[in-house]
């Protein structure tokens, strides 16, 4: 067997296991809307504010009872939310490479930038308030800038989490990324769980209505 046959085979065996692990939703179902939700990888970074969009995926997955998997660039569940096929995203890069996760959506599902659904924290709005927008730049964000990149758009609806600004000398990145206080924790929970509802009005009720409740 030449060497281009056998890579050829060894991918085609890949991609088989890859759709196979997925038992929430039929193998060959395309998801109405992908839901990204942004965070860091590794347990260093599951309680920190940059993580509140990986937070409301986890809540999704667990009302909706949709099991996540690991897959090369993501972790990936798929199943439905009301009647509607979805799937759940955190990617497995770092926050200012989110882009990856789109990629390797793209090649998945072939979905359009406006079937995407983007969660993550927002450092101008005050901690715990809510956002929802049909469409915008990155406003300073470095994975949504990585996102819009990877998209080659920036048309796509967004939730995004307040966490407030920087206190006490604190810089951006520390801010993000460093100990969530105990007080503060309580609060973007709560607000995790209310972007989940969002997430839910929007999907089911469409934007315009999602917006005029949790705005």
């Amino acid at each position: 067997m030449s060497f281009r046959r056998s890579a050829k085979n060894t991918l085609a065996r890949a991609l088989n296991r890859d759709r196979a692990q997925s038992s929430a939703a039929p193998a060959h179902t395309t998801p109405a809307t992908a839901v990204i939700g942004l965070g860091n990888p590794g347990p260093e970074y599951a309680q920190t504010r940059h993580n509140a969009g990986f937070w409301c995926i986890d809540a999704l997955a667990q009302r909706h009872r949709i099991p996540m998997e690991r897959r090369r660039a993501v972790i990936l569940g798929t199943g439905t939310l009301n009647g509607v096929p979805i799937a759940l995203i955190k990617p497995r890069a770092y926050v200012n490479r989110s882009g990856s996760a789109v990629k390797y959506l793209q090649a998945r599902y072939s979905l359009p930038p406006q079937r995407l659904l983007l969660i993550y924290d927002d450092i101008n709005l005050p901690p715990g308030q809510l956002r929802l927008r049909p469409k915008g730049s990155a406003g300073g964000h470095n994975g949504v800038k990585s996102v819009i990149e990877a998209a080659a758009s920036q048309d796509f609806p967004r939730v995004r989490i307040g966490v407030g600004r920087p206190q006490n000398g604190a810089g951006q990145i520390e801010h993000v990324i460093g100990p969530l206080p105990p007080e503060e924790r309580q609060t973007l929970e709560n607000a995790a769980i209310r972007a989940a509802d969002a997430v839910e009005c929007l999907l089911t009720e469409g934007i315009d209505a999602a917006m005029n409740k949790f705005n």
